[in-house]
């Protein structure tokens, strides 16, 4: 029996495109053409062309990360990070940038309002286009009092013989 062997270090005459990685009907193309959609001055972040200074993301660029990621359970700055570095979706959906975690939390402190509007736009979109139901809510309410300080937690394996 034969098998397909891949080899890593194969160059190529002509190499693809992150475009080619991602299928057409690929989940993450409606994230990129839902906050393209997205009036950004409406929302309170303003887009300036020609800025001094150092380069930043562009302000769409990150909002996709967020939304993007968010969905998918990815709320931490370094975790998005990661994603931007090894997942193919988020190569594709942020066109090969990769910006750091403190970027991430950066634009997150200062845009969370614009955030969390765009959030619910989008899973008002979802509703409406019968991909998610929105009826369901869950809330952890659990409520738990503690005190595991060291001189608590020594006491009482004392009392119980365990350490001498």
């Amino acid at each position: 029996m034969s098998y397909k062997i891949g080899d890593r270090k194969q160059m190529t005459f002509l190499p693809p495109t992150i475009d080619e990685y991602i299928g057409s009907e690929d989940p993450v193309r409606v994230y990129d053409a839902f906050v393209d959609a997205i009036d950004l001055q409406e929302l309170g972040i303003p887009v300036q062309p020609y800025k001094a200074g150092a380069h930043e993301y562009h302000p769409k660029s990150m909002l996709k990360l967020f939304t993007y990621g968010y969905s998918y359970g990815n709320r931490s700055s370094r975790r998005l990070e990661r994603a931007c570095h090894h997942n193919l979706s988020f190569q594709w959906l942020m066109s090969g940038l990769k910006p750091d975690y403190r970027t991430i939390a950066r634009f997150r402190s200062e845009y969370k309002g614009a955030i969390k509007n765009i959030l619910k736009q989008c899973v008002r979109l979802c509703i409406k286009l019968d991909l998610i139901e929105g009826n369901t809510l869950f809330i952890d309410g659990s409520k738990f009092r503690a005190n595991g300080s060291i001189n608590n937690e020594w006491l009482h394996t004392v009392k119980l013989g365990v350490r001498s």
